[in-house]
C-alpha cells in the first residue's frame, strides 16, 4: 500500500470533549438488539470486471477480486460477518486482504474486528481511527456509542490520498473533507469503472450529514462534483445506501443537495432558528422522492440547518441546549 440525564450529564459530555455523531435515522450499534440479524440476507450484484456490490443490513459493501486476494470496502455489522464471508465465498475463495472503511459509522465498520482476525488489513482515513478510538455521541439525540475495541481500529491510515494494490487490481483512495463526516473516503476502481462512495452519496434518499463530526452539506456537494468528473455514463456507482447507481442518478442527487443548501441558507441568513426552519418545511416538494419517512424529512432539514448555521465554537453550546431541552 502507498500512503501519501440531565443537565449534569449534558455538561459532563461537553467537558469530555467527546465526538458528537448524528445519524439519520440513528444507526444502531454494531450488535444492535433492534435488528434480527439471523433474518438478514446478503444480496450480491455483479458490477463487471470481477467487482461486486453486497447488500445486507447497513451500508453497502464493495468486493473487488484480484489475482491473489480481495479488496473489500466496508463491512456492515459484526453479527453479519459469517453471512458476508459466505456471500464472498460464492464469488471467490481468495482471502480478503484489505478492508477499507469509507467512514467511522458502525453500520460500515462493525465488521472490522472480525475481518481483521481473519487476516484483513483495515484501511481508513486517519479521522476514522480517531473517532472509533474515542467513542462518539449522536449530535441530535445524545445517544452514546462507546469506543471500539483495539482490534476494530484501522491499522493502516492515510491523510489525503492512498492506493491499495494487489496483483491485477488497484484501488485509489481519496479523502473528501467535511462531507458526510470529517473522515470520508471514496474508492475508485478505475479499470473496472466502479466507484464506492460511502455515505457521501445515498441513492434515492436523503443523506445523513454528521455535522457534529465535521460533516457539512457544502462538502457533500463538493464530493458529488468530484464524482461527476470522475465517472462516465457506463460507470457503476456503489452508494452508501440504496441500489447501484449511474451518473444520471448522481446528477439528480447533486441537484437535490444544491436546492436544499440554497433554501436552508436563506432561512439561516434570515435568522431562523432550527425549529423555525424545520417548521417552514423548505424541502416539502423534495420529500416525495427523497424522504423515506416524516422523521427522515425533519432530520435532513435539521442536519442541513446545523451544517450551515453552526459556528465551530457554538457546536458544544448547541448540543448542550438540545440535551437540556430533552431532559
Amino acid at each position: 500500500m502507498i500512503r501519501t440525564g440531565r443537565a449534569a450529564i449534558a455538561f459532563t459530555l461537553l467537558l469530555a470533549g467527546g465526538a458528537f455523531a448524528q445519524q439519520q435515522p440513528a444507526a444502531p450499534p454494531a450488535a444492535s438488539p433492534l435488528v434480527d440479524f439471523s433474518k438478514v440476507e446478503i444480496k450480491t450484484t455483479d458490477l463487471g470486471d470481477n467487482v461486486y456490490m453486497l447488500e445486507g443490513q447497513g451500508g453497502n459493501i464493495t468486493v473487488a477480486v484480484a489475482k491473489t486476494g480481495i479488496i473489500m470496502v466496508d463491512g456492515q455489522f459484526a453479527p453479519l460477518h459469517d453471512k458476508i464471508k459466505a456471500a464472498i465465498s460464492g464469488i471467490s475463495n481468495l482471502p480478503i486482504k484489505y478492508l477499507i472503511n469509507t467512514h467511522y459509522h458502525g453500520d460500515h465498520t462493525g465488521g472490522n474486528e472480525a475481518f481483521a482476525k481473519d487476516g484483513a488489513t483495515i484501511v481508513a482515513q486517519v479521522h476514522v481511527k480517531n473517532r472509533l478510538a474515542a467513542g462518539t455521541t449522536n449530535g441530535l439525540t445524545g445517544v452514546k456509542t462507546p469506543p471500539a475495541p483495539p482490534g476494530a481500529l484501522p491499522t493502516d491510515t492515510y491523510e489525503v490520498f492512498s492506493k491499495v494494490r494487489l496483483p491485477g487490481r488497484v484501488a485509489d483512495l481519496k479523502h473528501i473533507r467535511n462531507a458526510h463526516t470529517d473522515g470520508d473516503t471514496y474508492v475508485w476502481f478505475k479499470t473496472a469503472n466502479v466507484l464506492a462512495t460511502g455515505d457521501t452519496f445515498t441513492n434515492g434518499r436523503y443523506p445523513n450529514i454528521d455535522f457534529a463530526n465535521g460533516g457539512n452539506i457544502k462538502g457533500m456537494i463538493a464530493a458529488a462534483d468530484i464524482y461527476l468528473k470522475l465517472t462516465n455514463a457506463k460507470s457503476r456507482i456503489v452508494p452508501g445506501h440504496g441500489p447501484v447507481a449511474d451518473k444520471a442518478a448522481l446528477t439528480q442527487y447533486r441537484a437535490m443537495l444544491v436546492t436544499a443548501r440554497d433554501r436552508m441558507e436563506k432561512l439561516v441568513k434570515d435568522g431562523k432558528s432550527e425549529d423555525d426552519a424545520v417548521a417552514a418545511k423548505p424541502f416539502a416538494d423534495l420529500d416525495a422522492k427523497w424522504a423515506s419517512s416524516e422523521l427522515a424529512s425533519k432530520n435532513f432539514a435539521r442536519v442541513v440547518y446545523h451544517s450551515l448555521a453552526d459556528k465551530p465554537e457554538e457546536k458544544k453550546k448547541g448540543l448542550l441546549k438540545r440535551l437540556l431541552k430533552r431532559s
